[in-house]
């Protein structure tokens, strides 16, 4: 990997990286920064947390021009959470110049009116937000884009998913046919190729694999809850772990709710985020937990994609995601920066497969469960059903010993008769085998507990 300093960016730039620890790059830094900086349009698939933000940050305050009084770069989001870590990451580098950098952040559930008063005094260097609230300004006649020399369409899947590629795609029809465009996501859906071709000339499409689906620094625990208390098991996961910020992640806004109040009234001081929870209480509650006056966090998936918060130690899956991907994207909330990270998955035997999907796209599950109040390793998840299966196998044995002989009493061929009884014995066979087993492991045992 590459250091930030091999780039030489300014001093302010660089005393932001530095504030950061920020030394090495990670891989899509080292590749895609130097072809941003060289004004290429570029097409990144890469996973979340790799460090995407900053490809397309360092390269814009590099060559912004401070003295203009002018919109020099225009960044979407499709989610006001995505639009203010990406703003809050800009303002980090912005406070460490002498100048004033002028960096907003316009999304949806804030005062447009102020927003537009603002406007009309100046126009920001860059702009940072929601496609809606972006273009609503823009049809106000109070922001002026039409001289951005980069556009950058973070998350460009999820916010295909969302809805917004049209108020994007009249976005970008305002800017100069020469505009930069910089596309970000974690994959690249076919329905988003039309608006390549419309707005990209041969652009570099850059395909980042992820050496790790996620980081090795951690530790991902599998527990089966079959006939258990879920949300009992949750509370003790959480305070048998003593984790320094935990998340705790659901499917619907009425789990997380259902959890979220079940963990309060066994004595937690718990916050809980999801889509139904006006947009300013979410950023209130996105900060104390930042400011780490929260400990546990329930959440649905609205978290799990983009929000950066250092020191998450903990991730509880409570039910697994329907799309797969959000396993990544919530797991990928700890084990942030080289830290280590334990990410416990709950399921029963209705998301066998799923798991079994996760394990293909190469995540390695260890098994645990919870025995008098510690966590322990189980040998195999599997040992549920292999055990069922096993059982199912000897009465398969007796059924089909059982149905040989009734068709030897029919009237056959005398060969057919030779080879059923063949087939019997040899069954049966096994069967005596398997019997002489078990009754071997019982002596054992006994005879282990009678010298105890």
């Amino acid at each position: 990997m590459s250091k930030f300093t091999d780039y030489n960016f300014k001093s302010y730039i660089q005393a932001s990286l530095d504030e950061l620890g920020f030394v090495e790059t990670t891989e899509v830094q080292q590749r895609l920064i130097p072809l941003v900086m060289k004004g290429k349009s570029i097409v990144g698939e890469s996973q979340t947390g790799s460090g995407k933000t900053h490809t397309f940050l360092l390269p814009i305050f590099e060559k912004l021009d401070v003295e203009a009084d002018a919109v020099q770069a225009v960044i979407t989001a499709p989610s006001r959470e995505l639009a203010t870590q990406i703003y809050q990451a800009a303002v980090q580098i912005a406070s460490k110049s002498d100048v004033e950098i002028r960096v907003v952040n316009y999304v949806g559930g804030t005062d447009k009116a102020r927003q537009i008063k603002k406007l009309e005094a100046a126009q920001p260097h860059i702009v940072i937000g929601t496609p809606g609230r972006i273009l609503d300004l823009i049809n106000e006649k109070a922001l002026d884009i039409h001289l951005a020399k980069t556009m950058v369409i973070d998350e460009a899947d999820m916010t295909l998913d969302a809805g917004f590629l049209d108020d994007v795609d009249k976005i970008a029809a305002l800017l100069n046919k020469d505009v930069q465009l910089l596309v970000f996501s974690a994959t690249i859906p076919e329905k988003l190729k039309p608006f390549f071709k419309k707005y990209l000339n041969n652009p570099i499409i850059e395909k980042i694999e992820n050496k790790h689906v996620i980081s090795e620094t951690i530790d991902n625990w599998l527990i089966y809850t079959k006939n258990r208390n879920v949300n009992q098991y949750i509370y003790e996961l959480l305070t048998i772990g003593h984790p320094y910020l935990a998340f705790v992640f659901a499917n619907t806004k009425s789990r997380v709710d259902e959890i979220a109040s079940y963990l309060q009234a066994q004595g937690l001081k718990v916050a809980k985020i999801h889509g139904g929870i006006q947009a300013r209480e979410r950023k209130r509650i996105m900060t104390q937990v930042k400011n780490l006056e929260y400990q546990f966090v329930v959440a649905s998936d609205l978290a799990a994609r983009g929000i950066d918060i250092d020191g998450v130690s903990h991730i509880i899956n409570a039910e697994i995601p329907n799309d797969l991907e959000f396993f990544i994207h919530r797991v990928g909330r700890s084990g942030r920066k080289g830290a280590p990270g334990i990410a416990i998955t709950l399921y029963d035997d209705s998301s066998v497969k799923q798991i079994a999907e996760i394990e293909k796209m190469g995540v390695e599950f260890h098994p645990k469960d919870i025995k008098n109040g510690e966590i322990v390793d189980v040998k195999s998840r599997t040992a549920r059903t292999d055990r069922a299966k096993h059982k199912n196998e000897l009465n398969e044995i007796d059924l089909t010993t059982r149905g040989a002989i009734a068709k030897a009493k029919k009237k056959v061929k005398p060969g057919y008769k030779k080879k059923i009884g063949w087939d019997v014995e040899k069954r049966a066979k096994a069967k005596r085998k398997v019997d002489r087993r078990a009754d071997s492991r019982q002596a054992r045992k006994h005879k282990k507990s009678s010298m105890n």
